[in-house]
């Protein structure tokens, strides 16, 4: 039975802990665990244990023999009266586990016989008795006995013996963050040096024959230890660090105190096997779990509800530390495209919640892009209205003043308050409401005035109907009529529902650039012409509101051309200039030649209160690509040439750049040639970013049979490269054979659909497939549905995830509506259907009358 759990009933726990050691007695089948816990009781409460699929083997408190019965089985709980315990005392446990049984991938687990754990947010009490909250915290010892060649926990190690490791953690942390590794591994190893002369052992793990593919990681490890020091003024805390790779990992990666467990993806990489978009997954990754060490790790959170204080504040700092490393312009514009598919769509749907909930049934449903890509735009807003000395200097009392605590959004708010004199009591309603606020704009032009009026509104999401005014950062300039700028970018701070802000002295008037480096997380209103639209695109000093100019030029267009109007000739004559000029901004260009997805048009119609038609939208973005393919094709065709391969592969800003501008023209060729350039890439291309590109064209050309068969012989024993094989076959089919075409390729043997990265591949590639997804017929629905089912069973929290596919079906057609309404009804309708998944599927079906 699902239990809401609630903010408002949080307590804190009775007991503190001085230490925990636990034993470790490794076998696939039946692993013994052995606990001591050195429990002070601190506030009147009974001792309350959680526990989950644990036979327990005996239970005592300082020697003395615990009665059983005290386990409530139904509950996951022991309960042990306060009055049968003395202030001080030594709780004792020996329980039994299956690894090998655990398909979950909760707690202790087995991964191509490897022993691995995974225990954010609740794995931990698969694994023992323990008080399993993050606001819980104590050093940990631990002692593994196993047969394997590798041991390894947090911290540093003590003794390391054939058979035997023991391994201590000074530093105080709750459970979440406990990991084990025991298996055949082998380490690519360096060190680094910290600003206080430390010298620092660092590992990255991996299975034997993958030490070639782990250079990168270590590599970007160290990038990432260095730019923390000299970004925060944060320092390593152990002797050692260590990275695993795993092969079977529900998530990407986790930052256990001082022993990092990836997904295997996340780590393992070269030029023949890796795209540009996995190497700076992979730099960006290593950075986000590395920084957790402070904050996350050193400041944890004090409860479930406070997830993004962490992972919000953590992906704001690897944010930083990508924009350091490469363009920070093209990773902003990045980010602002995540966060629009993502976040914005899940506010706009059933699955809409604040950054920081009250409420709950399973945590692991809100490990969302609500807490992560908003929580960091709520935190880049913050460093916005402070400055960058006003956050530093908040951040430098964060971690003097909440060192080795659990902390709440209050805490940090009020480090701000402190630092800055701010009164932030109204921009904490960023942290407390859910939805995206619509930012409108009208203008008045009078005599060399220029009044800006704008109005912001949130729409009702569920259990919160009305929102009360935010404070929002607008950064706007002001570019002439002929291209200059005649207001640098200037940061208006709204704070009222309706709120007007003039300009005077002006000769002309300007064009607005509004909302510059997306300052604030919102959705625009505002009349602009298409010619408005190109002078920003031409003339813009602000990348990101350059880039957006384009953006909305294209998806205007592309909105009436699914209408069956004639649009876009304004976005094919800005090309024209962009192309021209393309070689001084590879990057840019490439961005700004990627027309909007069929996904994010579907949503700004919905958002028009207009049902979207995928079909027509499918139709309407290939009839803009061949016209401005035709109206082009000599300067595409010269800068696809100009992009060619100067010189070895590398994964370098540059690098990728001229790749990205390559298959970018690549895209728009191919409706003229047939694939006939893609035909010819593959074959000679010495990198897998170029060789996926041209792949990807072949098979939307429906020529992809022979380069699919060379490709599936040359990698079919990389299971990471075969996981990018079954991807792009439903992602790239046309619409009316993409469900066909994954049915196709579930039936083989090596779709291993227990491993979460060849599901996932297959699953989100056909659901990223907008008009197959979305078909008419519902086979797509009952497609996903059907597999969704049979993983429950197995894996609820990648269950649950993929879930999420479903959450737009409300802006869809009676008929579409009808077909997933009864595929996720046949879902809720399965006996045993796990907590996480009942909880999305309630979720998704109360939003889709």
């Amino acid at each position: 039975m699902s239990v809401t759990q609630y903010l408002a009933d949080w307590r804190p726990y009775p007991y503190e802990i001085a230490e925990t050691r636990l034993e470790f007695s490794l076998t696939p089948n039946a692993t013994r665990v052995r606990s001591q816990i050195e429990f002070r009781r601190v506030a009147e409460g009974d001792l309350v244990l959680d526990g989950a699929g644990l036979r327990t083997v005996s239970l005592a408190i300082d020697g003395k023999p615990l009665d059983a019965g005290l386990i409530r089985e139904a509950e996951e709980k022991l309960v042990i009266p306060a009055a049968e315990l003395p202030e001080s005392f030594t709780f004792e446990a020996e329980v039994e586990i299956d690894p090998e049984a655990n398909t979950a991938l909760e707690g202790l687990y087995l991964s191509g016989g490897m022993f691995c754990t995974q225990c954010e947010a609740e794995g931990f009490r698969h694994i023992t008795w323990y008080p399993d909250r993050p606001d819980v915290m104590a050093p940990f010892r631990v002692t593994i006995h196993s047969d394997m060649p590798v041991l390894l926990s947090n911290g540093n190690p003590v003794s390391v013996e054939p058979g035997k490791a023991v391994w201590h953690d000074p530093w105080p942390k709750p459970a979440y963050l406990f990991a084990l590794v025991a298996g055949e591994l082998h380490a690519i190893s360096d060190s680094f040096t910290t600003l206080s002369g430390r010298k620092v052992g660092l590992n990255v793990w991996v299975r034997p024959g993958d030490e070639d593919r782990a250079g990168y990681a270590m590599e970007s490890l160290i990038r990432s230890m260095k730019w923390d020091e000299e970004a925060y003024g944060r320092e390593y805390d152990l002797d050692v660090f260590n990275i695993v790779a795993v092969d079977d990992f529900n998530i990407g990666a986790m930052e256990n105190k001082g022993l990092n467990i990836f997904n295997s993806k996340l780590v393992l990489a070269t030029a023949e096997t890796a795209t540009d978009g996995d190497y700076e997954r992979i730099e960006g990754v290593i950075g986000h779990e590395y920084f957790h060490n402070w904050t996350g790790n050193r400041i944890t959170c004090r409860d479930w509800f406070q997830l993004c204080l962490k992972e919000g504040l953590t992906v704001f700092r690897d944010q930083q530390f990508t924009s350091d490393m490469r363009s920070a312009a093209v990773k902003r514009i990045h980010d602002v495209q995540t966060l629009r598919a993502r976040q914005f769509r899940e506010d706009a749907g059933p699955l809409s919640h604040p950054p920081r909930p009250d409420h709950y049934q399973e945590i692991n449903n809100f490990y969302t892009a609500t807490v992560y890509e908003k929580g960091a735009e709520v935190i880049g807003m913050l460093k916005r209205l402070v400055g960058d000395e006003g956050y530093r200097a908040a951040l430098d009392l964060y971690f003097d003043r909440h060192d080795g605590q659990a902390c709440t959004i209050e805490d940090w708010i009020k480090v701000f308050e402190d630092a800055t004199g701010r009164d932030l009591a109204q921009f904490k309603r960023w942290y407390t409401d859910a939805g995206t606020p619509r930012l409108s704009l009208s203008e008045e032009w009078t005599d060399g005035r220029l009044t800006l009026d704008f109005r912001q509104h949130v729409a009702p999401t569920p259990g919160q109907q009305d929102k009360p005014a935010r404070v929002i950062p607008i950064a706007i300039g002001l570019i002439g009529p002929n291209g200059d700028e005649v207001l640098p970018t200037t940061v208006l701070e709204m704070t009222q529902e309706m709120q007007s802000f003039s300009f005077d002295g002006l000769g002309a008037r300007p064009v607005v650039s509004l909302l510059r480096g997306f300052s604030a997380p919102v959705t625009v209103a505002r009349e602009m012409t298409a010619d408005e639209q190109a002078l920003l695109l031409a003339h813009d000093t602000d990348p990101y509101a350059r880039w957006q100019a384009g953006h909305d030029l294209a998806l205007d267009a592309l909105i009436a051309r699914s209408r069956g109007e004639t649009a876009g000739m304004e976005l094919i004559r800005a090309i024209g200039g962009l192309l021209d000029d393309a070689e001084t901004d590879l990057a840019f260009t490439a961005l700004c030649l990627a027309l909007p997805g069929e996904e994010e048009i579907a949503t700004t119609i919905a958002a028009s209160g207009t049902t979207p038609d995928p079909e027509a939208i499918h139709a309407a973005r290939r009839g803009l690509m061949d016209d401005i393919a035709t109206e082009h094709e000599p300067a595409l065709a010269r800068l696809y040439d100009a992009m060619a391969p100067q010189g070895p592969y590398q994964p370098d800003a540059e690098g990728s750049a001229r790749r990205s501008l390559r298959l970018a023209c690549l895209a728009y060729l191919s409706r003229l040639d047939g694939a006939a350039r893609a035909d010819a890439l593959f074959a000679e291309a010495g990198n897998m970013t170029e060789r996926q590109g041209a792949l990807e064209q072949l098979i939307a050309h429906g020529r992809a049979d022979e380069a699919l068969a060379a490709f599936e012989a040359e990698f079919r024993g990389n299971r990471l490269v075969m996981d990018k094989w079954f991807m792009v076959q439903p992602l790239r089919s046309a619409p009316d054979a993409a469900v066909a075409k994954a049915g196709e390729l579930a039936a083989r043997p090596d779709f291993d659909w227990k491993n979460p990265n060849r599901f996932r591949a297959l699953i989100a590639g056909l659901t990223a497939n907008h008009a197959g997804f979305h078909a008419a017929d519902g086979s797509g629905y009952g497609f996903v549905a059907d597999w969704l089912m049979k993983l429950d069973p197995v894996n609820p929290q990648t269950t649950a995830r993929m879930c999420s596919a479903f959450e737009t079906i409300s802006r869809y057609d009676a008929g579409r509506r009808a077909k997933a309404r009864a595929a996720l009804e046949r879902i809720a309708a399965m006996p045993g259907l796990s907590r996480n998944t009942s909880e999305m599927v309630t979720r998704i079906l109360a939003g889709a009358s």
